[in-house]
């Protein structure tokens, strides 16, 4: 069983303890962001600083001027060294342990919000500002390009991808406010349609009438939701779920065929979610996994009454070959005790999982994180 806890560069960068710190919960790697979106992040351990404002996504690798030719360019961040992923992998290495590249692929507002044109869409017409859509080639050759720099100047023995596919109204904005509307899971997955004019091209080229699919949607998000969305859909749902997944599919093979060139080596990962109309930083992986990947790690933050039929159904597609790997979270509200924390990794263990990403070994409290030692060792 592989045990891997996720970390920022700035948890790293400038503590001369982190490395061993981490190393310290008997770990076997550490997924370390390479890029990521806008945060505000708490590091209780830090000797310089409490927390670290990332006030917009950014990648933790050079950006070369060179290498980035097409409409998108990541920015550099301006609270973290230039090479602050190289720094911090070299600690971690130092410590014994491989590092991961845990790569953010579709999810930036600071693009977004310059590129209108790339976001997904909702039927209403409303943009979803940090959710770029890899229906267009724009975002496609940007999140290939982030990979192929990821993987070239990170130099890591492991990607995880996240984010690939498009986001859509679950991974919502600053200080959310939609609750109150009482937009149940359907209505949710409805509002995460893309109607952007790369969804478009590929929903007519799928003989599917957008502007009835439209209609749909929006009548169905302002009415009684059935229980599924092949339900609300009806007749064009095969059609509109296969041009979902292939969004996914294609940018997933794309930038699995990427890493193998250049890392043939390196453990891919992906986060994944097995409902074919999931939309966010767990893409959709339905309804089959046709690329190289080594492992596909699927979120278990409800706790385990919610994750394990997930979990099951990710086993399925992924085949019995493939590891599978459960995301959980030590944060609040998790109960910050070793035997809480040591049941619920149990409950995973015994569903099929092959190893356990923890969220998150920069974040936690000293507290959570002596907790999430004494779990972790006993199992």
């Amino acid at each position: 069983m592989t045990k891997v806890p996720y970390a920022y560069t700035w948890d790293v960068v400038g503590d001369p303890a982190a490395a061993e710190r981490i190393a310290s919960l008997g770990v076997d790697a550490v997924a370390l962001a390479a890029s990521y979106h806008t945060t505000r992040a708490a590091t209780p351990f830090h000797p310089q600083h409490r927390m670290v404002n990332a006030a917009h996504a950014a990648c933790y690798v050079p950006v070369r001027e060179s290498a980035w030719t097409g409409r998108l360019t990541p920015p550099a961040p301006n609270w973290a060294p230039g090479d602050s992923f190289g720094e911090a992998r070299k600690a971690l290495r130092s410590a014994g342990l491989p590092v991961h590249a845990w790569t953010v692929l579709t999810h930036s507002t600071h693009l977004g919000s310059a590129n209108p044109d790339l976001l997904v869409r909702n039927a209403f017409g409303d943009l979803y500002p940090y959710a770029l859509c890899p229906s267009n080639e724009d975002v496609v050759e940007y999140c290939s390009t982030l990979v192929r720099e990821v993987v070239t100047l990170g130099e890591p023995e492991g990607v995880i991808l996240e984010a690939c596919g498009p986001l859509g109204f679950f991974h919502g904005g600053h200080h959310e406010k939609t609750d109150g509307a009482d937009w149940g899971k359907v209505h949710q997955q409805l509002l995460s349609l893309c109607f952007c004019s790369g969804c478009l091209a590929r929903y007519a080229k799928a003989d599917i009438d957008a502007s009835q699919l439209r209609a749909v949607a929006m009548s169905t998000v302002d009415g009684q939701a059935p229980s599924t969305v092949e339900d609300a859909l009806g007749g064009v749902a095969e059609r509109v779920r296969d041009v979902r997944t292939g969004i996914a599919a294609d940018l997933r093979s794309l930038l699995v065929k990427e890493i193998r060139a250049l890392a043939p080596e390196a453990a891919i990962s992906v986060h994944g979610n097995p409902d074919p109309w999931a939309a966010g930083p767990f893409a959709t992986i339905a309804p089959a996994l046709n690329e190289e990947i080594d492992t596909v790690v699927v979120s278990c933050w409800p706790g385990p009454e919610a994750s394990i039929p997930g979990i099951e159904a990710a086993r399925a597609i992924a085949g019995a070959d493939r590891g599978l790997a459960a995301y959980v979270l030590t944060l609040p509200p998790r109960a910050a005790d070793a035997d809480t924390l040591r049941a619920e990794f149990e409950q995973y263990l015994a569903a099929g999982v092959d190893e356990l990403h923890v969220y998150h070994a920069g974040l936690a409290s000293p507290a959570r994180l002596t907790a999430v030692r004494e779990a972790l060792s006993s199992l």
